[in-house]
């Protein structure tokens, strides 16, 4: 079996996996379907996810759940595998285990799953994701997870996560911003949108606090973006960028950097010019070699 097949099983294998055990997306006013747990296991038994790329939890909401929890009980099982003699990790669920710590259970319904670090990470990733549950930066930090320590591709995770490939690529991208900036966006300060315009620019800290205190739309802190990079300097040729190239090219490189995840330059000369892609890694490399073999 090659690569791309098994890749492909293991994406719809995780979607099964998570439909099984974990339908927390009713509709508005109904509640879901019981899934039978394996078992009830002290809840001091069970440790959290250390990979588990969430980490942010609203304390008013893990109240409101404790507290229909002591009312109705948990009525979806937390996922666990595990690791010795009563000793358990999580995999999904981690904000039921939460809640039900507040709410005082010294139990709670289990389903035991027998998975590896990275499949555990993978589930961590899907349940997550098709919830909404993580912020930008999680998303991407969990992505940046999986690429580093299990070898996937943006498209591998793409297939698996159930997302394209340039969602991927942008999600990554939002890793080159200073701290700061990440911050703002990990508190919900600054959108995805919000941040993504603001990788190439010359100091993203202090356009993102403007953005952030003038209440700008996602267009218009592109349009400050694109200002900013306009305004910067080709170290090459010493004189101003926006000399160079008019709106309609910087419109492109941004759209084509969007898509790629990486940063496009493009230069025009007469009637023909050039289109540089930089790229950090081999594994980029390869990427770009892919996708500009499949149109060939």
């Amino acid at each position: 079996m090659n690569d791309d097949v098994s890749k492909r099983r293991l994406g719809r294998g995780l979607a099964a996996l998570i439909g099984e055990i974990d339908q927390s997306a009713p509709l508005a006013g109904a509640r879901p379907e019981p899934v039978n747990a394996d078992r009830d296991i002290p809840i001091e038994f069970i440790a959290r996810n250390p990979r588990n790329p969430r980490r942010q939890f609203n304390e008013a909401e893990l109240q409101d759940l404790a507290n229909s929890i002591r009312q109705h009980g948990i009525v979806q099982p937390v996922v666990v595998r595990k690791l010795g003699s009563d000793a358990y990790e999580l995999i999904a669920g981690e904000r039921r285990w939460r809640a039900a710590q507040l709410a005082g259970l010294t139990e709670i319904p289990v389903i035991i799953r027998d998975v590896d670090d990275r499949t555990a990470l993978e589930i961590a990733i899907v349940e997550n994701v098709q919830r909404s549950d993580l912020n930008p930066l999680e998303e991407a930090l969990g992505y940046e997870q999986l690429i580093a320590d299990h070898g996937y591709t943006q498209n591998d995770l793409g297939e698996i996560i159930g997302k394209s490939r340039s969602h991927v690529a942008n999600s990554l991208r939002l890793l080159k911003l200073p701290d700061p900036v990440r911050n703002m966006l990990a508190d919900g300060s600054l959108s995805a949108g919000h941040a993504r315009a603001l990788v190439l620019t010359s100091d993203p800290v202090a356009l993102a606090r403007r953005i952030v205190e003038k209440g700008m739309s996602v267009r218009d802190a592109e349009r400050l973006a694109q200002n900013d990079i306009k305004s910067q300097s080709d170290p090459k040729l010493g004189v101003a960028a926006s000399t160079e190239k008019d709106s309609d090219t910087l419109a492109l490189e941004r759209s084509l950097t969007d898509t790629l995840g990486l940063d496009v330059k493009i230069n025009h000369r007469g009637t023909g010019g050039q289109v540089r892609i930089s790229y950090k890694t081999l594994e980029q490399l390869e990427e770009i070699c892919r996708l500009l073999e499949r149109r060939v």
